[in-house]
């Protein structure tokens, strides 16, 4: 544990564990459920907060487990952690995400809790992703004990704000996450648990769990696949209030602001610099006394208990201070600020002062622009963050002057143009960066744009011959630019390897280009939260250390570039179940800076459990390139029983492309 996060070991209530009990859903399915709650929770009953999830409660989360849940019961609540249908311990298959039988489970479940003898009759729902996602889609399924969301780093857009798509631009996350829940979808449950039966578990989820990023690729529209759990379809469907929450280095920001605006009932927004982790142990710092916000949070909500929590500032942001660009950071300064809600736009914006930007600006970057970028959805525990910007060489740049004065944003950067392209699809990166005066360059904040998809996501249109309007939304960002500072815009046809190349070689025209800047006119707030505090951590024996590679390269014979990720957990032993774990995943992104159809991206994951003489494992392998007309994907899938190979499956599909 870092040592600005204190552990707490005494509380108001004692606590007591359950280590696993069954929910059973309608149709007979039992789900795995790890409670911790107060010891006199049957004399005088508690709400339960409900994390709901498939990342394996027996190992995959079981170390934020350990800090939060036993928390919360610690203060009167019951911590409840629940592996979805065919997932972790659970019975049953999981057919994707987000689907209706989730949320249909999810509801049985919270039906369930309401009706123990230790819960008061409420609810809460707190998550991080994936249970960021479903705590948002379940609020608007209505349950009746449902009394308030935690929503952290997740969307309520599956289309426009997911791993899938940005600005109708294909990412590789797609494909990344894709293979990331293809392995996690396929592991086994814990014979210790569920007994001699793990097998036949286990082999009911390798015949019948699919490779998921099949669907995600034949929707490439924003159709009614990504409407369903969409909460942005009708967010007057969430009556409950939600707190969003989400931090400049992770991929999910852009929702606290959309919810901000558009959610009718009671909400809050919190934004720090954090990556895609809870706040009270999230990299970038500071971190946060988040479990006492939440509590604050609980108290109003499930106990009415006034905190004066809603009497606060709607929205509360970091605005971060200007910092040498770097790949990973254990802190980013800055200074909080608080508005009292958000429009849907900054109240005020300025120009970017850029008179070359009125001249015909033309583009056709080579493929590898895009390389400095970083992961689309930073973790803060390696160094996935961007490089210095300059060195994109090859994106088209645009400077300012030294700045004469400090400049705070906060929300959008919005370019406009109007643009003509030589091909039908075109795919147009614009990325804005402060500089230092040694010409290194922080990045601020990006945005990507499919120019089919100008006017609608649903119905895009290939380019016509003459020149269009476009409107280009970068990410929310919040960043003071310090005076002597310059401000630069690089604009590009590529930003590989974050989204796949254009179908072909591009060519854009920009004229009346112009970049408006959200002005910050926030309040400054001193210190509005507690020191982070936890409960204690799990108990880990780290049997042989980890790593991590990130490299990029360029065969000089053939002049592709190869852009390559490497991570090895390390063996590690959780010493309250015996289980051991480790987990290696080898990611590729191969592209030639001519050529948009040399795109590959190969991603291989290795997963393996022991206890004892216990031993499984699944390897799973992901490849797609990014053809003229067709997207060609393979798979390949193998599970182990010790060194017995019990389930061995391969995928290969070609699948059209839809003006991506």
């Amino acid at each position: 544990m870092a040592e600005d996060i204190q552990i707490r070991t005494e509380f108001p209530r004692q606590i007591r564990e359950i280590e696993n009990t069954w929910i059973s859903m309608p149709d007979g399915t039992k789900l795995a459920a790890r409670i911790w709650l107060p010891e006199d929770a049957e004399d005088d009953p508690v709400p339960a907060i409900l994390e709901y999830l498939p990342y394996r409660k027996r190992d995959g989360t079981v170390e934020r487990d350990h800090l939060t849940h036993p928390y919360f019961a610690g203060f009167g609540y019951a911590g409840v952690r629940v592996d979805m249908r065919g997932t972790g311990d659970s019975e049953g298959v999981c057919l994707g995400e987000y689907l209706k039988q989730e949320q249909d489970d999810a509801l049985a479940v919270i039906e369930w809790l309401a009706a123990q003898d230790w819960c008061s009759g409420k609810v809460g729902m707190i998550g991080i992703s994936w249970g960021g996602f479903n705590g948002l889609q379940i609020a608007a399924r209505r349950p009746p004990a449902l009394g308030a969301v935690i929503s952290l780093c997740s969307t309520d857009d599956r289309y426009a704000d997911d791993i899938h798509f940005m600005g109708g631009c294909l990412l590789t996350d797609k494909v990344a996450w894709g293979a990331t829940a293809f392995s996690i979808a396929n592991t086994p449950p814990d014979p210790a648990i569920v007994g001699d039966g793990w097998r036949d578990m286990c082999a009911e989820r390798l015949q019948s769990n699919g490779l998921w990023m099949l669907d995600w690729f034949r929707h490439q529209r924003r159709d009614a696949f990504y409407a369903h759990g969409s909460v942005c379809e009708n967010h007057a469907d969430i009556e409950v209030p939600v707190y969003m929450v989400g931090g400049w280095a992770d991929g999910y920001t852009n929702a606290v602001f959309r919810t901000l605006e558009n959610l009718p009932g009671p909400k809050k927004g919190l934004v720090g610099p954090w990556a895609h982790k809870y706040p009270h142990f999230a990299k970038p710092g500071p971190r946060i006394g988040f479990l006492q916000e939440c509590l604050r949070w609980w108290d109003q909500h499930l106990k009415g208990i006034d905190t004066g929590i809603m009497e606060e500032p709607q929205l509360r942001a970091w605005v971060q201070d200007p910092a040498p660009p770097t790949t990973y950071r254990e802190d980013w300064p800055g200074h909080w600020v608080t508005l009292p809600g958000w429009e849907g736009a900054a109240a005020e914006t300025r120009a970017l002062e850029l008179p070359a930007l009125a001249a015909p600006i033309t583009l056709s970057s080579p493929e590898t622009a895009g390389h400095a970028a970083g992961a689309w959805c930073g973790y803060g525990l390696i160094a996935d963050g961007p490089l210095d910007q300059s060195h994109e060489t090859g994106m088209t740049w645009f400077e300012t002057a030294p700045l004469d004065n400090d400049l705070e944003l906060l929300g959008f950067p919005i370019l406009t143009a109007m643009a003509q392209s030589k091909t039908p699809q075109a795919n147009l990166a614009a990325v804005l960066s402060a500089v230092d005066a040694d010409g290194k360059a922080t990045l601020v904040s990006y945005g990507v744009l499919n120019l089919t998809h100008r006017e609608s996501h649903a119905d895009p249109a290939p380019m016509p011959e003459g020149s269009v309007p476009i409107r280009l939304q970068l990410n929310a960002c919040g960043q003071r630019i310090a005076k002597g500072q310059k401000l630069r815009l690089a604009l590009s046809t590529a930003y590989w390897p974050v989204i796949w190349p254009s179908q072909e070689r591009a060519r854009v025209t920009l004229t009346n280009t112009r970049l408006d800047l959200p002005l910050c006119t926030g309040t400054p707030a001193e210190a509005p939260f507690e020191p982070a505090e936890s409960a204690a951590p799990v108990e880990t024996e780290v049997l042989s250390e980890g790593q991590f590679d990130r490299t990029r390269s360029i065969d000089l014979t053939t002049g592709l570039e190869t852009y390559a990720r490497k991570a090895d957990t390390g063996r590690n032993r959780h010493l309250h179940t015996g289980i051991e774990t480790r987990y290696t995943t080898d990611e590729v992104f191969r592209i030639h800076p001519d050529d948009p159809n040399s795109a590959v991206c190969e991603i291989k994951w290795q997963k393996t459990y022991a206890r004892g003489e216990w031993r499984a494992s699944v390897a799973t392998q992901v490849r797609v390139e990014a053809l003229a007309d067709t997207w060609y994907i393979t798979a390949s899938l193998e599970a182990r029983d010790g060194e017995e190979i019990v389930a061995a499956r391969d995928w290969s599909e070609r699948i059209q492309r839809d003006l991506v």
